[in-house]
């Protein structure tokens, strides 16, 4: 087969689905070796070609970036022509990111759901990815023979909320780096911290971390919470007494990160899946993740749950991380692979 991948979200710095979108092209790379063909389609701004370029170096991919700018690629899948093969050829799958999608002449049609957010949430998101998404969703729907989901949570949501017919949705789990282990470097930030990991967004529910933060430092004032990830469109204040701002931080840096923290918090509202828990729990470090069952896969038994919106609740549960042995997630952490996630994705091509 010749299988065609939209990775046009690598253009900009990687977070949850741009990590997605390159560890299922490696997976797919490797699951495929030999048998297939396989072609990263990345059309970008000129400012896109690089970064998509390095993200996927050292896989055995073809990379097509062709220059294609975001208004231009949003008129082209709304427009519905010209097919997709008049720039990559022909194909036998065509798998669509969040950003685009252009009709295709032939061959099997699918797409990723990373989750159903701006459906159920729309006040949790911005304009523009409300209009975006919310016409991804009804063409994926309409038009995708495969529609592959990051959790069998996601996946029942598919079904449910976009009536797609449960044998079109397949899961394939998002995998861990190597890099996020407990062996290696820590970083230091010159004393104990609770690292937590997110887009400065109000689905991440930082501003309630904060809070429970501050009760807990009451009893431990030697303790700083490290926020590290994009600057997003969280209205509430950050700033309080011992909670330092790391912004975007590489995935070396953040792997180091890991590795120093006393404990890991996630107060998320919702998610897909919720990659940073993994990686938290594959690196040795404690996790204290919110109750809600959108992170019941990420978490496994591994991680001590809390309510997210009970300060008092999340407080306690952090406490009780700060004893806790080290190392207790690994195991749990080790299921989830690239090549795993490839192999599902590529099994759900062919059946």
């Amino acid at each position: 087969m010749r299988i065609v991948v939209d990775v046009s979200p690598l253009a900009r710095p990687r977070t949850g689905i741009g990590n997605y979108i390159r560890g299922m092209v490696a997976g797919l790379a490797e699951a495929a070796a030999g048998k297939h063909e396989l072609v990263a389609f990345g059309p970008s701004g000129p400012k896109g070609r690089e970064p998509i370029e390095e993200a996927l170096a050292g896989l055995d991919v073809e990379v097509r970036t062709p220059l294609i700018p975001h208004a231009l690629r949003t008129a082209w899948s709304r427009r519905g022509r010209p097919v997709v093969e008049r720039l990559v050829g022909r194909l036998d799958v065509f798998h669509f990111s969040d950003w685009m999608y252009p009709a295709q002449q032939a061959g099997l049609r699918a797409t990723t759901v990373h989750d159903l957010v701006p459906l159920r949430f729309p006040e949790w998101v911005e304009p523009e990815t409300l209009r975006l998404h919310g016409r991804k969703y009804e063409n994926a729907a309409a038009t995708c023979d495969r529609i592959f989901a990051n959790s069998s949570f996601t996946a029942w949501d598919v079904v449910e909320r976009l009536g797609v017919p449960e044998e079109r949705v397949r899961v394939a789990y998002p995998g861990i780096d190597p890099r996020f282990s407990p062996e290696g470097e820590a970083a230091d930030l010159g004393g104990p911290y609770v690292l937590a990991v997110s887009t400065l967004e109000p689905r991440k529910n930082l501003p309630a971390l904060v809070a429970a933060f501050g009760l807990l430092r009451q009893r431990h004032p030697e303790l700083t919470l490290a926020l590290a990830g994009l600057e997003g469109w969280e209205p509430e204040p950050l700033a309080a007494e011992g909670v330092r701002l790391l912004g975007f931080v590489s995935d070396d840096e953040l792997a180091r990160l890991y590795r120093g923290a006393a404990a890991f918090a996630y107060p998320s509202r919702f998610e897909g899946f919720g990659i940073p828990v993994v990686e938290a729990l594959a690196s040795g470090v404690p996790a204290v993740v919110s109750s809600h069952p959108s992170l019941d896969e990420a978490s496994g038994e591994a991680a001590l749950r809390a309510d997210p919106d009970d300060p008092e609740a999340f407080a306690a549960a952090l406490e009780q991380a700060l004893d806790a042995p080290r190392g207790t997630g690994v195991e749990h952490a080790s299921r989830f692979t690239w090549l795993a996630c490839g192999e599902a994705v590529l099994a759900g091509y062919l059946d």
